[in-house]
């Protein structure tokens, strides 16, 4: 199977963790786009969405999915995203797209975080991947500077500016040993709105599209 068929695969899956009735979050990225596809042919079953990205509210709009903003909501049933990155204790790095914040807002009232990744995305360390930061863009060289003391290399992220207004940094060559430490440290420096390390909150479940089928890990 191709890599985007292993996406698809996970993506379609998804669907059994669906209620009927429910508040479903919704995340980002070519992964999530399957997952959007496949929460179409269900639309009629559920009670709404909660989009993390512009990108995802335009194309389940486009289908004919409700999309409410994120204070209409008390809680979501479940929240179903991809990754970057995602290990063993399925703590992930997320944000390769530039929706961090949106993305672990909406995990933040989820019940439930289904991750959808294809087995390229599964490591036994996370850092493979640069972590992306996200910056208030007057805070952008103070923050790269913090961010190397912590042993990354920060790269300013040329031309994208989130739909927070905000700015990325994508942090190299750092190896991730102790995630939740890291998310700490990073999150508590002053100009950065959030990093994408889900470490303190991880996934749930992780549903991981391999050449065999789809594995779940827990």
């Amino acid at each position: 199977m191709t890599q985007d068929e292993l996406k698809k695969a996970v993506g379609w899956s998804a669907l059994k963790f669906i209620k009927p009735d429910s508040y479903v979050g919704v995340g980002t990225g070519s992964t999530a786009s399957h997952f959007i596809d496949a929460l179409a042919t269900i639309k009629d079953q559920i009670k709404g969405t909660v989009s993390s990205s512009e990108a995802s509210t335009q194309k389940l709009k486009s289908y004919g999915i409700p999309v409410l903003d994120c204070n209409q909501v008390d809680s979501l049933d479940v929240y179903v995203d991809g990754a970057d990155e995602i290990n063993h204790h399925l703590q992930m790095i997320k944000g390769g797209g530039a929706a961090l914040t949106r993305e672990k807002i909406v995990s933040a009232i989820a019940k439930q975080f289904i991750c959808i990744v294809d087995e390229s995305k599964v490591v036994d360390v996370l850092g493979s991947f640069p972590l992306p930061v996200e910056v208030i863009p007057m805070a952008r060289s103070y923050v790269a500077r913090e961010l190397f003391k912590l042993g990354g290399k920060p790269i300013y992220r040329q031309g994208v500016v989130t739909d927070n207004g905000n700015v990325i940094l994508d942090v190299h060559d750092l190896i991730i040993a102790k995630p939740m430490e890291l998310e700490n440290k990073i999150n508590s420096i002053a100009g950065v709105v959030t990093v994408g390390l889900f470490a303190n909150k991880g996934a749930d479940i992780a549903l991981v599209g391999c050449s065999t089928g789809v594995k779940e890990l827990r």
